[in-house]
């Protein structure tokens, strides 16, 4: 065998292709994280039509309760915290608070996203609609936070939900790019808006980045029935209609900006992967997906193999390569991003 002959096959082996011109061409990277998912409470201001997480029952994790949850993976490196909106309106959430010592229910949150940093894990949290001071003060304990616009139009499905109203969502966003803060966000299809409306909702979030540069990644998020509420008996969107919506940001989003697409609620990731999404976000070993419990997560093999080998998988961290090389952390968080990351600004692979 010559040695052209052996070095091509190494090179195939290795996963490699040859491209039109005949030079060689690494797989596409595909990134992902490993979490644990902390639901601090799931009362919220809000009733949205689709949600099965709000209750009007609430509980409140305490500290134990988190610590648990934070030594229980092996793998992890992400805390992901997540709670409705505004809970302290319940009165037993504002009672608990004050048993725990706590005045506001943002204090606290702070406080278990300290506990997160000081086991090794960071804080990514998703707080809903918020002051600007109030980001201010979550962002030293957080490598990333994030909102979901949903819709930037108002819909049925929000009518009882004062913290959906578009105007307030995008508020929250930008106040983020003003503050340099590395943000997630992104839209929830299949809630009764129309094609139109998720167009406008993307260039919404693109005008939103090339303004402030801040946005890491776009969720496009398929909506899925919960029993026993007033949605249970919608239809889904299909993947055609997500894999339609996927190239449509594609085409609207800046590059540097990542397509994610959450691998537990899309049985067929591989053509929305090949149509332009690069991220699949937050996947547990631990925990499962409080928000949509009903739809367990793939394992990272799984994943592996429902994308061939013209993709590959990367860890990264709740921050992306870029705003670390930017700066964009505090002092808090530094020295863990330090030991987290590599010199490319992607998790450490050991």
């Amino acid at each position: 065998m010559s040695v052209f002959l052996y070095l091509l096959t190494h090179i195939t082996d290795q996963s490699f292709k040859l491209n039109k011109n005949h030079s060689f061409e690494q797989p596409k990277v595909v990134t992902y994280l490993i979490n644990v998912f902390i639901p601090l409470t799931n009362a919220c201001r809000n009733k949205c039509a689709y949600c099965g997480f709000r209750s009007d029952s609430p509980f409140l994790l305490s500290p134990t309760d988190v610590l648990k949850i934070l030594k229980g993976s092996k793998k992890a490196w992400e805390a992901l915290f997540t709670f409705g909106e505004r809970p302290e309106v319940h009165k037993f959430i504002k009672l608990t608070l004050k048993k725990l010592g706590f005045k506001r229910f943002l204090d606290y949150v702070i406080e278990m996203n300290k506990l997160a940093i000081s086991a090794g894990l960071l804080p990514h949290t998703n707080a809903g609609v918020i002051s600007m001071s109030e980001m201010r003060k979550l962002s030293k304990y957080n490598a990333s936070l994030g909102l979901m616009l949903e819709q930037a139009v108002e819909l049925e499905c929000h009518r009882y939900s004062p913290g959906k109203k578009p105007e307030k969502r995008i508020k929250v966003i930008k106040n983020a790019g003003k503050l340099k803060i590395p943000f997630t966000t992104g839209i929830l299809i299949g809630i009764g808006e129309k094609e139109e409306d998720r167009i406008y909702s993307l260039e919404v979030i693109s005008e939103l980045h090339k303004n402030y540069g801040h946005i890491q990644e776009v969720i496009i998020q398929n909506f899925a029935p919960k029993k026993g509420t007033p949605m249970e008996f919608c239809k889904p969107p299909s993947l055609k209609d997500v894999l339609a919506t996927v190239k449509t940001a594609r085409k609207i989003l800046p590059k540097d900006v990542a397509i994610q697409i959450p691998p537990n609620l899309v049985q067929n990731i591989y053509p929305l992967i090949k149509a332009g999404a690069n991220d699949l976000g937050g996947i547990s070993d631990y925990t499962p997906d409080f928000i949509n419990p009903e739809h367990p997560w793939p394992s990272l093999s799984e994943i592996k193999n429902k994308l061939n080998k013209e993709f590959v998988l990367r860890p990264r961290l709740s921050i992306y390569p870029k705003y670390i090389k930017m700066g964009w952390f505090s002092d808090e968080i530094s020295k863990l991003i330090l030991e987290l990351s590599n010199n490319e600004g992607f998790k450490r692979e050991n």
